[in-house]
């Protein structure tokens, strides 16, 4: 099946005129002054999605021309970064979305894929699901007006406040994998166990079931199949596009927690100036262990963030040149997105440990919330263990081996 190559190379390379990483960051703010109070409730997060769509945020990587903001994935990762930095939960619902959202383009044709976007576009959907290489296919069954979906997903994001779903299925016989879209308004879907994670409380995420729900023809958006030969290189660039994802989330995590760190020490230095002209030496902001350790948390921020861009930007050439991508250029952006996944996640790790020692006690009271970013990391790289993509990166450095097609939860 033909895959869609974006709309032209302007948009692919994130050359749109509407100034996206403002809303993000005006959205950002917004979510920063309640964060601890939601994330504590944990309630669904139907109102954080009610504000991404109020903001545009939802139909951004949609071209113009089928009705959305006409941004591309540098751009996109911006706005997932930038939110994630706020709110952990809120990025991951959005950075979920924006693959998902996309499939369309990798694995159907460019008619279905515009069908599929102009319609997205009119409802506002917000998309769930997940296509994990690592999650049992569902079963796919013909009948005479397309086909029934049938079985258990244990893991997909924002299940619980989707519009639309994204899963993994398999015809029987065959065992082909596909992608397929799915209304989950129909009675024979049903929301399961598996969203009660220590962190990402607002990520709307768990386990979902199939009964005899109908499927369109049209919904199979194409095939998932990790066999050589099956997928088009551009569609090959479905891995790199979410391991990038991953990648901006832990990033953003990372980074909201230093910028919390940082307003601790500079309020730190100031409750000194009433008792001295100069704080005293040994005093929080002096120390020169705590500056030291921040110094080290902004050397691994800045180091996976430089990896990071590289990354997207080799993506977004390969998106630009669509079908003429060859197999070599789609396994270097490949190996270069884990590489930029696994140092993202290292450093999201490291430094939402470590930052709260330099804190100290504060950082255990729960009113400061500090410990949501070490949860909501901590939930992620669970899922996404990083001593898989090194295995790739090793592979390819070393045997020159391009890496398997597989696709993050």
């Amino acid at each position: 099946m033909t895959s869609a190559p974006p709309a032209d190379a302007a948009t692919a390379a994130g050359a749109e005129p509407a100034d996206w990483p403002h809303t993000a960051r005006e959205l950002a703010e917004d979510l920063a002054t309640d964060a601890v109070e939601r994330e504590q409730a944990g309630k669904p997060p139907l109102d954080e999605v009610a504000r991404l769509r109020e903001s545009g945020l939802l139909t951004l990587l949609v071209p113009a021309a089928h009705g959305g903001g006409g941004a591309g994935w540098r751009t996109a990762y911006t706005v997932v970064r930038t939110l994630s930095a706020a709110d952990g939960s809120v990025g991951h619902l959005l950075g979920s979305h924006y693959f998902l959202s996309y499939c369309a383009r990798f694995f159907a044709g460019p008619d279905r894929a515009a069908r599929v976007e102009r319609a997205f576009t009119a409802g506002q959907w917000y998309w769930g699901g997940g296509i994990a290489s690592q999650e049992p296919p569902l079963m796919l069954t013909p009948t005479a007006n397309g086909y029934v979906l049938d079985g258990h997903q244990r893991y997909g994001s924002g299940v619980g406040v989707a519009d639309r779903l994204v899963v993994r299925a398999a015809v029987p016989g065959t065992g082909e994998p596909l992608a397929v879209l799915v209304d989950p308004a129909h009675p024979g879907l049903v929301n399961g166990a598996g969203g009660d994670t220590f962190g990402q409380r607002l990520s709307a995420a768990g386990g979902v079931g199939f009964d005899s729900v109908p499927v369109g023809a049209d919904d199979v958006l194409g095939s998932l199949s990790a066999d050589e030969g099956a997928l088009s290189p551009f569609a090959g660039l479905a891995a790199p596009t979410a391991r990038l994802v991953s990648a901006q989330f832990c990033l953003g995590v990372a980074e909201g927690l230093l910028g919390e760190v940082r307003e601790h020490g500079r309020a730190a230095r100031s409750a000194w100036q009433p008792f001295s002209p100069q704080p005293w030496p040994g005093s929080p902001p002096q120390d020169p262990y705590v500056l030291t350790a921040y110094g080290e948390l902004a050397v691994a921020a800045r180091a996976a963030s430089a990896l990071a861009d590289q990354a997207v930007a080799a993506l977004t050439h390969g998106l630009a040149r669509g079908e003429e991508l060859d197999d070599e250029e789609c396994a270097e952006i490949a190996v270069l997105a884990s590489a930029a996944e696994a140092a993202a996640s290292r450093a999201a790790q490291e430094i939402t440990t470590r930052a709260m020692d330099a804190v100290g006690v504060p950082a255990a009271f729960a009113r400061h919330g500090l410990d949501r970013f070490w949860r909501d990391t901590r939930t992620h790289t669970l899922r996404e263990p990083v001593a898989h993509r090194l295995r790739e990166v090793g592979d390819y450095f070393l045997n020159g081996a391009h890496p398997p097609f597989s696709l993050p939860a």
